[in-house]
């Protein structure tokens, strides 16, 4: 059995991935600096291939928007590319409920419901990103494009 559903989604859809674990500071409140910190110290991984995963509030629901940890999201870019006409960030406990994860662990794969999902553009470019596994201190490497193809994804220029 799969350590998180994330890890399970990838499993069974056969997607090819590559699991990394690093050591989590439970006092760190900023995760996506720590992923960056500690996937790029031995100079493999860029921080512009580290994802963070951002649940948004849109006029009839959630919705995901996925972007490189040191990027700011443009709510007003990540709306217009879900066809709706504006976004907000979701509170904590309500991306928590919708996706079965804690936050700092927010993956795109394995939600409790799969919702509307964007990715920024950038990652096109990468051969691998590197987003959440579902725990914290937990990261997996996909292809850009097998996670556009899991989670539905829409891929535009989200950065602000």
């Amino acid at each position: 059995m799969a350590a998180t559903p994330a890890l399970a989604a990838l499993a069974d859809a056969g997607v090819p991935h590559e699991v990394v674990k690093f050591s989590h500071d439970p006092r760190e409140r900023a995760f996506g600096d720590e992923a960056v910190r500690q996937l790029t110290s031995t100079g493999a991984v860029s921080p512009a291939q580290i994802y963070k995963t951002l649940v948004i509030a849109i006029p009839d629901g959630l919705a995901v928007a996925i972007l490189p940890v040191p990027a700011r999201l443009s709510l007003k870019a990540a709306a217009s590319a879900l066809g709706v006409g504006k976004a907000t960030l979701a509170d904590q406990r309500t991306a928590e409920r919708a996706t079965g994860y804690v936050l700092g662990a927010v993956s795109p794969f394995g939600q409790r419901t799969q919702l509307p999902t964007v990715i920024d553009s950038d990652a096109l470019a990468c051969e691998r990103v590197y987003c959440s596994a579902g725990r914290r201190g937990w990261d997996v490497a996909v292809a850009p494009a097998d996670l556009i193809r899991l989670t539905g994804a829409v891929a535009a220029a989200i950065q602000a």
